[in-house]
């Protein structure tokens, strides 16, 4: 599903499937937009980063034929992005950043993608603020604040 519904010219929000494939779709509808309000590269490409990620953990806690919902809003103080799904778990909090060897990372064939853990890292290292908000469904949305 990728309808694109507007609340208001400041605020996008659009249900997706659960899909890896969503992640580059959210991204070039959501870039438009940033686009349209006038955002810069930079700004835009820590929200690409900060997308991908959430639109990444949604989709893997979330049941094969789910769906997310993609959010941005535009405000005084900047920028919101977001992603709802519908488990009702809440993330962990990252480990503190330490130096990744190679040594650290699994490279077999079969585990070579299992790598990750650091997205959330990545959400807290661009954006001002972020956080997690329960939904009364039993869902959430895990959002970030950017400066634009």
């Amino acid at each position: 599903m990728t309808s694109t519904e507007a609340k208001s010219p400041d605020e996008l929000r659009m249900p997706m499937a659960a899909s890896p494939a969503s992640a580059g779709l959210a991204w070039s509808l959501v870039e438009q937009r940033l686009i349209c309000w006038g955002l810069g590269e930079d700004a835009r490409y820590d929200a690409r980063l900060i997308l991908s990620e959430l639109v990444a953990n949604a989709v893997a806690v979330s049941p094969r034929g789910g769906c997310i919902t993609v959010l941005c809003r535009r405000d005084e103080i900047g920028l919101a992005v977001g992603v709802a799904d519908t488990d009702p778990g809440l993330p962990r909090e990252p480990a503190p950043v330490t130096e990744l060897r190679p040594e650290d990372l699994d490279l077999r064939e079969e585990n070579f993608d299992d790598n990750g853990g650091r997205g959330l890292v990545i959400v807290k290292a661009l954006s001002t603020c972020c956080g997690v908000t329960p939904l009364p469904s039993g869902g959430k949305i895990v959002w970030a604040r950017l400066r634009a």
